[in-house]
């Protein structure tokens, strides 16, 4: 871990020690999660039923995140966190189920929002709410791509998805994070930094897409089944 990322400052409930034992089973865990995400995502552009956000999707996907690596996959902090290289500072262990759900309930009822900014909703506030001991960012990303492709209706195209290029450079995205996190210590709701962060991922991801579409190269199958 670079030392100005941010990162979780929890009870230790980790399973492995072994380095690059960690490392694969976070590899494996990653590929495995997207494909959730996507099928979660199959399931909105194949039912035709109306979206929900429930907080046992956002367990689901931490679940399968951090499974093999923490004994607490799947289930809501019991102990409060800090955030190394943040000023902000999570609320208590006892109030996350019920922040998690207004969290949900806020996506479900503001539904007619733009899609970019559901998605930047449901980022930034997963992550000022930090419900678990370890995996809240990759968590958060696949929830707010989840929302997004939901509410547009199907997967997005292209290759270099949101979570991909975020993945590659963490730092823009924690900006835009703590620039919320500011608002919100004034009473205000700002999501608008992390709004244009993804509309310039998510004009890469399209653009990858028209490139894939006229080029001559067609021996990339099921293009969206990367790792993030």
């Amino acid at each position: 871990m670079s030392d100005n990322q941010r990162h979780t400052i929890a009870e230790d409930t980790t399973i492995l020690t072994d380095t690059d034992e960690i490392a694969a089973r976070e590899a494996s865990n990653a590929v495995r999660q997207f494909d959730m995400v996507l099928d979660m995502i199959d399931e909105v552009a194949r039912d035709g039923h109306p979206f929900r956000l429930r907080a046992s999707r956002v367990l689901a996907l931490h679940e399968i995140a951090l499974n093999g690596l923490d004994s607490r996959a799947g289930a809501f902090r019991q102990k409060s966190v800090e955030i190394g290289k943040s000023k902000h500072t999570p609320p208590a262990a006892h109030l996350v189920g019920n922040l998690v759900d207004e969290l949900c309930d806020w996506v479900n009822d503001n539904w007619n929002e733009a899609p970019i900014k559901l998605c930047a909703y449901a980022m930034w506030r997963l992550n000022w709410i930090h419900p678990f001991s370890d995996g809240n960012g990759r968590t958060s990303r696949a929830v707010a791509y989840l929302v997004l492709c939901a509410k547009f209706g199907d997967r997005f195209p292209g290759r270099t998805t949101i979570p991909e290029q975020i993945a590659k450079d963490k730092t823009p995205y924690y900006d835009a994070l703590e620039k919320a996190d500011e608002a919100f210590i004034v009473g205000t709701v700002d999501t608008s930094a992390m709004e244009k962060l993804l509309e310039s991922y998510l004009e890469v991801q399209l653009r990858d897409a028209l490139s894939a579409a006229i080029s001559t190269d067609n021996t990339v199958t099921n293009p969206q089944r990367r790792l993030h």
